[in-house]
């Protein structure tokens, strides 16, 4: 099917488009990594109300969308196949944007659990996959590029949300932000999902290259795969961690006044979006292992540089975040493509929501090991001695232990 025509476009070009669309998604859903904006707000909120609010507590929401994120991944995995990806998307948006708008009426932790760890993270964990997978099928010469591309969008997302999240918060309060972002998301994403579809099922690229995946269907029955969990969930422990803090740590540690602290989100931003597109290209030329090799390699550094950086080391600050936050990126492009070339490609969807389970793994070990740090000690800095360790154990793993399959593909091929 070369004649084939999208957007009024031949298929070869009119794929491209497929990424603004995807993108355009994922900013709408990364909104999660600006975080950090909401918690000082909600916590002043919280006090007005007679309750304490520990650090542990104000990250549980951000913690129970990632983890709800990454139940749902699997289970919508195993639908984008056989339903719709318009319908799957305009359910997810429509939930994400209700999960917010509740959010404006919760009046405790609890609350807010429910309504934007479990409701919006619902919707984002509906949503996701289906740009990838879009975008995947479309591409199936530059997948590793192409996956990175969709989702630089979630990366980015803090670069743009961070700042409107601020302006809203500080111009019509803490509930009517969530408002707006709810109203906003439902309206946005159920613009894009009229656009979404799968190739045609005939339909293939006369210069098709892309490698023989491995032809096992049975994804748990892999060393590789339970290799790639451990490393995708360090790598995401890290990086959410990170994410989660950036804003009070650059205040708290740092001495960063309040709009300083909320542009170097936006900052770390850019290096999270970066990583994705950077590490999908990396992943296809020096494979998944030396990529993830690379990503704990950066983690370590960033680990130590904050285990010796106090008051005024702005310089410091700036390079380690941008470090773990580059790293975190690199994550969403090298855990895909790695599915995508060790595992059988039929099957991605289905594989990549299993392996993605690895993602909230590290979303709530993260979370209880910042908020526990900050709890017991007053102070961040000691979270980052678990980082350093398992950066560690991930080099070790990814070793020894990623993509052992790589002899089983150059006899397929």
């Amino acid at each position: 099917m070369d004649d084939l025509r999208i957007f009024g476009l031949p298929a070869r070009q009119g794929r491209w488009l497929f990424l603004p669309l995807g993108i355009s998604a994922m900013l709408c859903l990364g909104t999660v990594y600006s975080w950090s904006i909401f918690r000082k707000p909600l916590t002043e909120a919280f006090k007005k109300q007679g309750m304490t609010i520990g650090a542990t507590d104000t990250l549980l929401p951000f913690a129970t969308l990632l983890v709800v994120f990454a139940i749902l991944m699997p289970i919508a995995g195993r639908y984008i196949n056989r339903h719709s990806v318009s319908r799957i998307t305009a359910a997810g948006g429509a939930i994400v944007g209700l999960g917010y708008f509740f959010s404006s009426f919760a009046k405790s932790i609890p609350e807010l659990i429910v309504t934007y760890g479990v409701i919006a993270g619902a919707g984002v964990g509906l949503v996701y996959g289906v740009p990838i997978a879009v975008t995947a099928k479309w591409f199936p010469d530059r997948q590793g590029l192409a996956v990175g591309l969709t989702v630089v969008g979630f990366g980015l997302s803090p670069l743009i949300t961070a700042p409107i999240a601020e302006f809203l918060i500080k111009s019509y309060g803490i509930d009517n932000a969530f408002r707006i972002f709810g109203v906003a998301f439902a309206l946005i994403l159920l613009a894009i999902s009229t656009q979404l579809k799968f190739p045609p099922a005939d339909w293939h690229l006369s210069t098709q290259s892309a490698a023989p995946a491995v032809s096992s269907d049975n994804l748990l029955s892999s060393p590789s795969f339970f290799a790639l969990w451990i490393c995708y969930a360090i790598g995401a422990l890290a990086g959410l961690m990170a994410i989660g803090i950036a804003s009070n740590v650059g205040k708290e540690i740092i001495g960063l006044d309040a709009n300083m602290a909320t542009a170097s989100v936006s900052i770390f931003a850019i290096f999270n979006g970066v990583g994705r597109p950077l590490f999908g290209w990396l992943t296809d030329r020096l494979k998944p292992k030396k990529a993830a090799i690379l990503s704990y390699v950066m983690i370590l550094i960033a680990s130590i540089i904050m285990l010796n950086t106090g008051k005024g080391q702005v310089v410091n600050y700036f390079f380690a975040f941008g470090l773990l936050w580059l790293s975190l990126g690199g994550w969403l492009a090298i855990a895909p493509t790695a599915t995508l070339s060790m595992f059988n490609r039929a099957n991605y969807a289905k594989n990549y929501g299993i392996v993605f389970t690895a993602y909230g793994a590290g979303a709530l070990a993260g979370t209880l090991i910042a908020g526990s740090a900050k709890d017991i000690f007053d102070s961040y800095t000691n979270a980052f001695i678990p980082t350093a360790i398992l950066s560690v154990l991930g080099i070790v793993i990814a070793t020894f232990a990623l993509n052992p399959e790589a002899k089983s593909q150059k006899t397929l091929s």
